[in-house]
């Protein structure tokens, strides 16, 4: 990159985001409820425009190269959230978790998110900056999850985790919740409540959500300061999007084709880029390979394009299925 960022800027942006995630925790806590459309729609458009702001200050205070960075890395991230908002919605689903207490699952998973994804963050950078080999790796990961992505699925239940299965052998549990508590006593006897399960289910997750997310977005930016803070951006606010979007989530169907586009380009870029630096001497003799380079600014629009179809395409799927839905049911309307 051309030019540092201002610490001030870093470590004042670091300290308001934890504080706003913070705060909102705390919230989820103390007034447990289920968010009007209004609401959840109010607190969603807050937290873009202030992803927006963030990427503006970074034009104004970096340069052009540190902001596509932002926009792109968060545009990225954000659709990785959305697929594993995917997965949260069947884990409530399956746990049969209160509706009032979903939020508070969510953000706990949330945060959980943000604790793996800084883990890796650290490591990813540690790597790269010793290793640019590890690019390969992480292409080739890239691209083996896109193919994940789209490849047919299995119908059936969802099957409780390694993590959960071992919880349930370990600990003893009650299959009924005890409002939001984790443990709960039964005959004076100390039960794990289906609470905690629903915890370590988004957890391991989170942890598998982690090993796709961070690859992809240092194909993007080497920059950890820009890798944690689009991880941040795109993570709040999408407790409220999963009550704005309800059961429209489920019937984004080509909405996961478009993600394992963006994954795939993403792993090109990453395999690209290790040739272009190229260190292994039995690649083209420990030289650097002439191969082209992705861009940021290309990278940024292929993103925008990529979840731009993927979204249309489902939204006319599924106005188009309502639509002969309506008509199947107006034909089979009795006469009178």
């Amino acid at each position: 990159m051309t030019s540092v960022l201002p610490l001030p800027f870093e470590i004042i942006s670091m300290v308001v985001l934890v504080g706003i995630l913070i705060v909102d925790l705390l919230l989820i806590i103390k007034r447990p409820h289920v968010p009007t459309m209004r609401e959840a729609s109010l607190w969603v458009g807050v937290y873009v425009l202030l992803a927006l702001v963030f990427a503006g200050c970074m034009f104004w205070l970096g340069d052009a190269q540190h902001g596509t960075e932002f926009l792109a890395g968060w545009l990225t991230e954000y659709s990785l959230s959305i697929d594993n908002l995917f997965v949260f919605v069947l884990i409530l689903s399956s746990f049969k978790v209160p509706y009032e207490y979903q939020q508070r699952a969510l953000m706990v998973g949330i945060v959980l998110a943000l604790i793996f994804r800084g883990i890796f963050i650290l490591a990813g950078a540690a790597l790269i900056q010793r290793y640019i080999w590890v690019f390969f790796i992480f292409g080739a990961w890239l691209v083996w999850t896109a193919w994940q992505q789209v490849k047919p699925e299995q119908e059936g239940p969802v099957k409780d985790g390694l993590l959960v299965r071992l919880v349930k052998k370990v600990l003893p549990y009650t299959d009924e919740y005890d409002g939001g508590r984790m443990f709960t006593r039964i005959d004076g006897k100390r039960y794990v409540t289906p609470m905690l399960l629903v915890f370590v289910a988004l957890g391991s997750t989170d942890l598998l959500f982690a090993l796709d997310s961070i690859p992809a977005i240092f194909g993007i930016t080497q920059s950890p300061f820009i890798v944690f803070t689009a991880n941040v951006f795109a993570l709040m606010g999408l407790r409220q999007l999963y009550f704005l979007l309800g059961g429209l989530l489920e019937r984004l169907e080509y909405l996961k084709y478009g993600i394992a586009a963006i994954l795939a380009f993403i792993g090109v870029k990453l395999v690209l880029h290790a040739l272009h630096e190229n260190e292994l001497p039995f690649i083209n003799g420990g030289e650097a390979v002439a191969v082209p380079e992705i861009s940021t600014l290309m990278s940024l629009g292929f993103i925008v394009v990529a979840m731009l179809v993927a979204t249309i395409a489902s939204l006319v799927k599924v106005r188009r299925e309502d639509r002969e839905s309506g008509s199947r049911r107006g034909r089979g309307a009795p006469r009178t």
